[in-house]
């Protein structure tokens, strides 16, 4: 792929170590890569020069990346953008591609994952229903993702509908999900 050719794609991700290694391994694949550390920096970079595609982390300091991802689409929609998780849900996965995601995966992902979701059609999101019921952590932990979701990631109104003190909920939060 020649430089003339190069598609362009940003990283967003508050990691800094993470965002610079994707940002090699995207480079060494011959795209045009820009990083940006946090909402503000990917809109910025965003009105400057719309990306074809954009990986963007969920969990970041200044805004959600479901956030990140109606801004970039609010910019170009035809910017395709996938998210990327430490604690994935199925509640967050959808709203994912509810608000214009292509796809979403959890982390550990290399480039090659990212590459492959990027071909792939929203309909087919990560999230895996397979024949095995989850466990009931993994029933609770969605169930407290969604409802988080619901309040607009505020972790106090949250507690309140799921009846539990904040600091409880942030103690779960904090605890990566269980596997099925």
């Amino acid at each position: 792929m020649s430089a003339a050719e190069a598609r362009s794609i940003l990283v967003v991700d508050d990691d800094d170590t993470f965002r610079e290694r994707l940002m090699r391994a995207f480079r060494a694949r011959g795209f045009d890569v820009r990083g940006a550390r946090n909402a503000a920096e990917a809109q910025l970079s965003a009105e400057r020069d719309s990306p074809e595609l954009a990986v963007v982390d969920l969990r970041m300091p200044d805004a959600s990346g479901l956030d990140v991802v109606l801004t970039l689409r609010a910019v170009d929609p035809s910017t395709k953008v996938v998210v990327l998780t430490g604690y994935g849900s199925i509640a967050t996965a959808l709203e994912a591609v509810r608000r214009g995601a292509c796809h979403y995966l959890t982390k550990p992902v290399d480039v090659d994952d990212l590459l492959a979701a990027f071909s792939r059609d929203g309909a087919d999101v990560a999230v895996d229903l397979a024949s095995e019921p989850p466990t009931l952590a993994r029933v609770e932990w969605e169930h407290i993702n969604r409802v988080l979701m619901e309040s607009d990631g505020n972790v106090s109104k949250a507690a309140r509908v799921l009846g539990l003190h904040r600091r409880s909920l942030q103690r779960k939060l904090n605890k990566h999900p269980v596997k099925r």
